[in-house]
């Protein structure tokens, strides 16, 4: 009998153009200084780290920071997996040109044909892609459900990062509702897009939930006429370690 051929979900095995390698060398070189960082920030874990990445508001690049982190991380060999967490406007697949279902919310609902393994990334052999998946009527309270915490606590044995896509924590509780699961939370700003009371609002909601927020990426920062001056190295995708550091940087 003929072997089936394994499926995938991926429909393109070529597609780069989210991927960091695209970017001009100073992007890609903050992606790997918040890679070098997190390695500082985050919690002591001798096991799968959970890293959440929003925003206060939809357009300020976290679904692209999200799958260049995720990227980066597998670069150093480790298993990655990213998972698009956005369960009501997902861009994961879109970005990368994969279908959308199944994807991770099949997988909570426990669909028996699912197989971590299919999710496999073309790019990377340890690089691992889940997309939203079908949409729910439920989003939040999929997410903050005891089968997402089964579901990721399973999925932990096999990674040793998962960086999870999530809505703006401002306009949905979504990013919240999944906080208790995570070790962590990135929160990406776009530079002359951001409003500084969104901003605010966002953090208050993250204190008030006791959210550990590992640091900010300031996204979309102005160019620089030398690609390689300390003040643009500083600037591009610049990484704050604490609300303190915000509070202080948004000060000057």
């Amino acid at each position: 009998m003929k072997k089936q051929k394994k499926k995938s979900f991926f429909s393109v095995a070529d597609n780069q153009k989210t991927l960091h390698k695209n970017l001009e060398f100073t992007a890609t070189e903050q992606y790997k200084l918040l890679r070098a960082n997190l390695s500082f920030t985050l919690p002591e874990n001798d096991g799968c780290n959970i890293i959440g990445v929003t925003s206060s508001m939809r357009g300020e690049g976290k679904s692209t920071t999200a799958v260049n982190l995720s990227y980066v991380l597998a670069e150093t060999n480790k298993n990655v997996l990213l998972i698009d967490g956005d369960l009501r406007i997902p861009s994961v697949a879109k970005k990368m040109r994969i279908k959308n279902a199944p994807g991770f919310t099949d997988l909570l609902r426990g669909a028996e044909e699912i197989d971590i393994e299919d999710f496999k990334s073309p790019f990377l052999r340890n690089w691992y892609i889940i997309p939203a998946g079908t949409l729910p009527p439920n989003p939040s309270e999929l997410l903050g459900s005891k089968r997402m915490e089964k579901t990721l606590a399973e999925l932990s044995e096999k990674f040793d990062y998962i960086i999870i896509d999530l809505p703006p924590v401002n306009i949905v509780s979504d990013a919240l509702a999944v906080s208790k699961f995570i070790n962590g939370m990135i929160v990406v700003i776009r530079e002359e897009y951001t409003e500084k009371r969104e901003l605010e609002t966002c953090f208050r909601q993250l204190r008030l939930s006791n959210v550990n927020v590992l640091g900010c990426v300031m996204n979309e920062t102005k160019s620089e006429k030398s690609y390689y001056s300390k003040y643009r190295y500083k600037r591009y995708y610049k990484y704050y370690k604490s609300y303190g550091n915000y509070d202080s940087a948004s000060k000057r």
